[in-house]
């Protein structure tokens, strides 16, 4: 259930179309469903505004598919991350509207019903080419989650003049989320440039001193520029997330 349904259930019973007792059995359908191997928070949508995320590795095509099933049965939008082609083949062989977003990894359904028009505000940046699949999963969460998303990739401090080529897109932002590898000194530099939250992504691009991605994690965590909040190594997805509940709250 997501918000939309339990505002249409309680108008439904203001108006006297919908009984007490239909309305009251309406919401006592399970907020978890148990599968087996897995438990669907089927009310998460309620609470965090967003339904529960299938997170791909280490589930079998066949649960992937289950969890598909269920939360497009009860009408919910459908995030599936860290999946490849094949998984994709096998989602749209079942649900037509569903699309593979290669480059961040993700099959996305879209909830049947319209949407609320997206909000403005997130920028997403990339230090560098490299760091793209990480940048379009925190770009496609915030989409899905109703966001408009504007890009900016490979302006990295290497060459910080491509970075300030986008200083109008910046100070327009609402949320920034900035998602670099080696040093990750880009959260920084635009949290030094801008008003909004940055939200800083270290990634696992790097050289063998960059230890899979604690370098870029270390130097972001101990940002002087102060107000930049940091996410886990790789982690676009948490980082859509988090950008996505602070344009909501900013809007």
């Amino acid at each position: 259930m997501e918000r939309e349904d339990l505002t249409r259930l309680l108008r439904g019973v203001r108006a006297g179309r919908i009984g007490v007792a239909e309305a009251l059995e309406r919401l006592r359908q399970a907020p978890v469903e148990e599968m087996g191997f897995a438990a669907l928070d089927m009310h998460r949508a309620l609470r965090r505004g967003f339904p529960e995320v299938v997170f791909g590795p280490g589930k079998t095509p066949e649960q992937i598919l289950g969890i598909v099933d269920r939360l497009q049965r009860a009408g919910q939008t459908v995030l599936v991350t860290r999946v490849g082609p094949e998984i994709f083949e096998a989602v749209v062989a079942r649900h037509h509207g569903a699309v593979f977003h290669e480059a961040a990894r993700m099959v996305t359904v879209q909830n049947r019903r319209r949407r609320a028009k997206p909000k403005r505000g997130i920028v997403v940046l990339s230090a560098g080419t490299s760091d793209i699949p990480v940048a379009e999963e925190a770009a496609v969460t915030a989409e899905m989650m109703g966001n408009l998303v504007h890009r900016i990739y490979d302006v990295g401090v290497a060459g910080l003049h491509r970075l300030l080529a986008h200083r109008r897109a910046l100070m327009g932002a609402r949320v920034i989320v900035a998602v670099a590898g080696m040093e990750g000194a880009l959260p920084s530099v635009v949290s030094g440039l801008t008003s909004c939250p940055v939200i800083g992504v270290p990634t696992s691009v790097g050289y063998g001193a960059g230890s899979g991605g604690q370098a870029a994690l270390l130097a972001m965590l101990n940002s002087c520029s102060s107000g930049v909040t940091v996410v886990n190594i790789d982690n676009g997805f948490g980082a859509g997330c988090a950008a996505a509940l602070i344009n909501a709250i900013r809007t």
